[in-house]
């Protein structure tokens, strides 16, 4: 194991977020401000998510949808529940500002896969699995080749790609990709709904 891989990327972390949530602690002061405004309470969303060697962890998000529900009290769809304000949110990744405490409490990492829902696990193939051997990652290779407008087989396999080739010099190209594409708010949403559709699992001729 690199020393990069089992110690750096920790110091990385940490060296580049401190600082981060010092200095966007106002950003992030406004955007729960408005959230309350607009959405009510509670400003955050949290949600139990697979991590490292998929321990479940609790990941913070500023919260992006309402919670309207139907006449039987099931939640709507994304699509109606997620407001003007929330795709502002989402487009310029503020929501995401939160997350900052998940890696400093060493649940996440700046770089990694995305941590997705604890339901997909029984459905990952053995490969697909292997996005779980490195800590989550507030952005990754998968968001940076097209976030949620390419298929989740494709976001898999850049997924494992990336564990596969970790390093320092990767990890910061990655980071500087994801700035341009915050600035271009590319590959917000999947062709067919505002949000990804559910991963159902892999065909088992593409496994």
């Amino acid at each position: 194991m690199s020393f990069y891989r089992r110690y750096g990327k920790r110091i990385f972390d940490l060296c580049l977020t401190i600082p981060a949530t010092i200095v966007l602690s106002p950003v992030m002061g406004v955007t729960a401000l408005l959230v309350a405004m607009k959405l009510g309470r509670p400003v955050l969303f949290t949600q139990k998510r697979p991590g490292y060697k998929e321990r479940i962890f609790r990941m913070y998000k500023f919260r992006s949808m309402t919670d309207e529900r139907d006449e039987k009290g099931e939640l709507l769809p994304d699509e109606a529940r997620l407001t003007p304000f929330g795709e502002k949110l989402r487009s310029t990744s503020l929501d995401e500002l939160p997350e900052l405490l998940n890696i400093l409490k060493g649940d996440m990492s700046l770089v990694g896969p995305r941590p997705l829902l604890v339901q997909y696990l029984p459905l990952y193939n053995k490969r697909q699995h292997r996005r779980h051997d490195v800590k989550p990652g507030v952005t990754g290779l998968a968001q940076v080749r097209g976030r949620n407008s390419i298929t989740w087989e494709q976001k898999f396999e850049y997924d494992v790609q990336y564990v596969e080739n970790l390093s320092f010099k990767e990890d910061v190209r990655i980071l500087f990709e994801t700035v341009f594409k915050v600035l271009r708010r590319e590959g917000i949403n999947s062709e067919n709904s505002a949000t990804m559709e559910d991963f159902m699992g892999t065909p088992e001729e593409e496994a």
